[in-house]
């Protein structure tokens, strides 16, 4: 999307976040409204806020400044609610409802997901990681491309929440594929036949939890479900099959396509950016902040789909939101707000190294699980799912690429994809000499280049050696290192059998550098160098 077309007026944000440009890269158009039209009032009335300031206080204002929809209220910011079961179960869901009704329904499932909970699942999450991971193995070691995508990211989440809640693996995975169509109609930019599309998925979603319900009333087992079916041993109050069926209906909804779409996003952060894989080497801190900052630079959901109703007027930077009005918030582009974030399009998990969850050190928080009494109640578990996940990948596929362009899923809601195909590369037996020219850069000394685990500094000629690497993570880590010393045109690459009989290095393949560089640039700061030379 040319942003410079935009600067006249927009009228509708949410159908500019559904074009094709802003599907690829929406970051840019995120920046101009953020500073041309930070309370952007769509075509359809609703508010859009994307000032990380302003998305942060609206979630902890919810029950005072503002308030979800009564039941009374559905047909007039849910025109089609009448004629929509999958309208009518998201205003049924937790994440719609007000205390003290939320209050007792989040008591009731809460305690089943505590951190020690969770916790608890990790060996079986491992076990699963593994397990997926040796299925692919084969092919790759065939140099074979396999679709990370189906095979691990939408698998593992799916395989984690069957397991959890008590599910056949085949049903997990036939409910998995209807999704995505449910979540296309609940966006506030759905067509009629895509709301239709969604009401049949939600009805075959609706009849299986509610037969899974029977079966554990029948037969409990050790899962979730069960215990939710039936009263905590100290606690008479229970939830009625419907509130249990809009439960499960919101968790499947919102439990495994975003860790999906994180997981695919982590992978191509470990692909862009291999000199920041020493966190996935250490310690848990170190893996727990590069999780955090995939998910502060991709925010799995780009935009709230629950409506916060404004309780009175209010004025929010000049602007007045009426009282009654729909407001939602753009949860990406408060991620990147360079006022929350300093230089918010650079992937640096040191933002959030030993630190809290979801806080950066210097105190500012990480929005992709909301605030305030509508935080995600799942944002442990997935957390958890790619704390166990990323090390394993790392450790197993050291030398894995892009195979070719991923495809993404035309989705303005959930920015996730359709195809993320992977490969390995040969192990290089070369060496790879990343040379600074002395002249080009100005410097007076040595320009020296160094990577932990990777380079090492070669004698006084100012070179810095990368040994046992992949060319292409090579080059990107090489160029992204150097930009900060000297100016990129005073780099050259040169490559060596046995590090005497130099040659230009000729670099890898045209499809396998285009996959490489667009891989990077998916999470980089559009117009920035984007690792190649």
């Amino acid at each position: 999307m040319d942003v410079q077309e935009t600067k006249a007026a927009c009228h509708d944000a949410f159908a500019e976040l559904a074009s094709p440009a802003c599907i690829q890269d929406p970051y840019p158009f995120m920046r101009w409204l953020q500073e041309h039209d930070p309370v952007h009032r769509a075509a359809s009335g609703i508010f859009l806020l994307s000032r990380h300031a302003d998305i942060y206080w609206a979630f902890k204002a919810t029950g005072d400044a503002f308030r979800g929809p009564a039941p009374s209220e559905l047909a007039r910011y849910f025109p089609r609610a009448a004629s929509s079961l999958s309208l009518n179960l998201l205003a049924s869901t937790l994440a719609m409802k007000e205390p003290p009704t939320h209050t007792r329904l989040r008591r009731l499932i809460s305690r089943d997901f505590t951190v020690g909970h969770i916790d608890n699942l990790r060996p079986s999450i491992a076990r699963i990681v593994a397990a997926r991971l040796d299925g692919m193995a084969p092919a790759l070691e065939r140099g074979e491309a396999v679709d990370l995508h189906r095979e691990f990211a939408l698998a593992l989440p799916m395989l984690v929440f069957a397991e959890l809640f008590g599910m056949p693996q085949d049903d997990i995975f036939e409910l998995s594929a209807i999704v995505s169509a449910i979540l296309e109609g609940l966006s506030p930019h759905a067509s009629d036949p895509q709301l239709a599309a969604a009401d049949v998925a939600s009805a075959r979603v609706k009849a299986y939890f509610g037969d899974l319900i029977l079966r554990k009333r029948a037969d409990p087992c050790r899962d979730i479900v069960s215990t939710l079916v039936g009263a905590h041993s100290d606690d008479a109050d229970t939830l009625s099959d419907a509130e249990l069926i809009s439960m499960l209906w919101g968790m499947l909804l919102g439990g495994f396509a975003t860790t999906a779409a994180t997981i695919d996003h982590a992978v191509l952060a470990m692909l862009a950016y291999p000199e920041e894989r020493h966190w996935l080497q250490g310690d848990a801190a170190g893996v727990e902040a590069f999780v955090e900052e995939v998910l502060r630079c991709e925010a799995p959901a780009m935009f709230s789909s629950i409506p916060r109703i404004a309780q009175r007027d209010i004025e929010l930077r000049g602007v007045v939101i009426p009282k009654d009005a729909d407001v939602r918030v753009l949860i990406a582009a408060g991620n990147r707000d360079p006022d929350a974030f300093a230089d918010p399009d650079r992937f640096d998990p040191v933002r959030f190294y030993g630190t809290r969850p979801g806080m950066s050190n210097d105190g500012k928080i990480m929005l992709s699980f909301g605030h305030g009494i509508h935080f995600c109640l799942g944002a442990q578990l997935a957390r958890v799912q790619l704390a166990e996940s990323l090390p394993q990948i790392q450790a197993r596929f050291p030398t894995l690429a892009l195979a070719e362009q991923p495809t993404r899923e035309p989705s303005a809601f959930l920015r996730t994809f359709r195809e993320l195909p992977v490969r390995l590369h040969a192990q290089a037996a070369a060496e790879v000499r990343v040379v600074v020219d002395q002249d080009l850069c100005g410097t007076t000394g040595q320009c020296v280049l160094t990577l932990p685990g990777a380079f090492r500094q070669r004698e006084p000629d100012g070179v810095a050696e990368v040994c046992m690497a992949t060319v292409p993570q090579a080059l990107h880590a090489a160029v992204r290192l150097a930009e900060s010393q000297c100016p990129v045109a005073a780099i050259r690459v040169i490559e060596s059998e046995a590090g005497d009989n130099h040659c230009t290095n000729p670099g890898p393949t045209p499809s396998q550098a285009d996959a490489e560089r667009h891989a990077a640039k998916d999470l980089r700061n559009p117009g920035e160098h984007d690792g190649t030379i």
